[in-house]
């Protein structure tokens, strides 16, 4: 059967996928609703089939580069239908691809159900607010509705370094610029060194990968600026964790104290399969851990006790926090997650059992939480 990779992607789309996966010995796969599924009518694609679709969406610079290091990360246009992020690989001898559908549309708040406090934020003149999780857990999704947020209600100079670009945002009171990495920059280092010297108000940092970029994320929140950025960690606590072990040793208490001064919010979030998605609906809900940055968990940051960070989250539910844990209890009371997705999606099974009222039955019947 002969088909482009075009059919491919509107197939996908048509049915609300996210991601399409191309490999030898193989029919297409797309993820719909975060579940793989085979599309058989597609039958299976040869060696030679798979690399010509693959082909097909790279320039020569591209096939070079692919050739050279066997992996490639850019990105794909088709227009009226969406962008696609695509990862190039070889499996087993053989070209495959991961192709990530990009909407082009920018999601609002009130689609993404995200809570005020994660509004309020994007007033705030300065610091260093990041959100994190999986990959795959709508981090980039969250950063657009706040940077639209800002665009569309600050005049400000907002920078971008992407990889790859995924919304395209139009001037609307804010200017704009995006640079996606590999092709407007080297790096995010890079990227990050040029951008102080731009005039920006707001930089968005894609991914904060290295000490280099951690570093000048850092440096950049503490001379005046709002950066937004993004780290895959499940909670707030292994957020800071995670920063201060990117350093060596003999930095890490003055990194501490940097942090503790210009970090004003984490939120770590992940997806989360819903038990009856109505026709129309997302397939999931997200789940958001939120710490907001107070003296006592600043302190907490300076001092290095960040396993004392989750109880200071738990009880600053006035100013907008919540622990994961909280939130997967109360979608399950809801009747909107199953146990199961609750627990899969937890480090702290326990907690969780705690705030529901003990284990649910097994025929499905709702728990009636204790109360304290």
């Amino acid at each position: 059967m002969d088909f482009m990779i075009e059919d491919l992607m509107e197939d996908m789309i048509e049915q609300g996928g996210s991601d399409l996966h191309l490999s030898a010995g193989l029919p297409p796969y797309f993820r719909v609703s975060g579940k793989l599924t085979p599309q058989e009518k597609y039958g299976v694609m040869s060696v030679d089939t798979c690399q010509r679709l693959i082909f097909s969406m790279l320039n020569n610079t591209q096939r070079k580069t692919l050739e050279q290091t066997w992996e490639l990360d850019c990105s794909y246009g088709v227009k009226g239908l969406a962008r696609f992020r695509v990862n190039v690989y070889k499996d087993r001898g053989a070209y495959a691809a991961c192709l990530r559908a990009l909407s082009s549309k920018i999601p609002n708040f009130e689609k993404l159900g995200l809570p005020d406090v994660v509004r309020e934020m994007t007033e705030k003149p300065r610091g260093l607010i990041l959100v994190t999780g999986p990959t795959g857990s709508g981090k980039t999704t969250t950063l657009a509705a706040m940077i639209d947020l800002i665009n569309r209600t600050k005049a400000e100079h907002i920078l971008t370094v992407e990889d790859p670009i995924e919304f395209v945002y139009e001037p609307i009171k804010s200017l704009v610029h995006q640079r996606q990495l590999g092709e407007d920059t080297k790096s995010f280092a890079n990227a990050l060194k040029a951008a102080l010297r731009e005039d920006p108000d707001i930089i968005l940092v894609g991914e904060m990968r290295d000490l280099e970029t951690i570093s000048l994320a850092i440096s950049a929140a503490e001379t005046g600026h709002l950066v937004f950025g993004t780290l895959h960690t499940s909670s707030a606590a292994q957020t800071v964790d995670r920063i201060i072990d990117v350093f060596p040793h003999e930095r890490q208490t003055q990194v501490r104290v940097q942090l503790s001064n210009s970090l004003v919010a984490v939120f770590s979030q992940t997806l989360v399969p819903k038990k009856n998605p109505k026709p129309g609906e997302y397939g999931r809900i997200m789940a958001q851990e939120i710490m907001v940055i107070t003296p006592a968990i600043s302190n907490l940051i300076r001092e290095g006790k960040t396993s004392q960070i989750y109880s200071a989250i738990q009880t600053g539910g006035k100013l907008g926090m919540q622990t994961l844990e909280s939130v997967l209890a109360n979608l399950y009371k809801q009747g909107t997650i199953s146990f199961e997705a609750a627990m899969s999606k937890t480090s702290k099974p326990d907690e969780v059992q705690r705030l529901i009222g003990g284990v649910p039955p097994q025929n499905g019947t709702k728990v009636a939480a204790k109360s304290h």
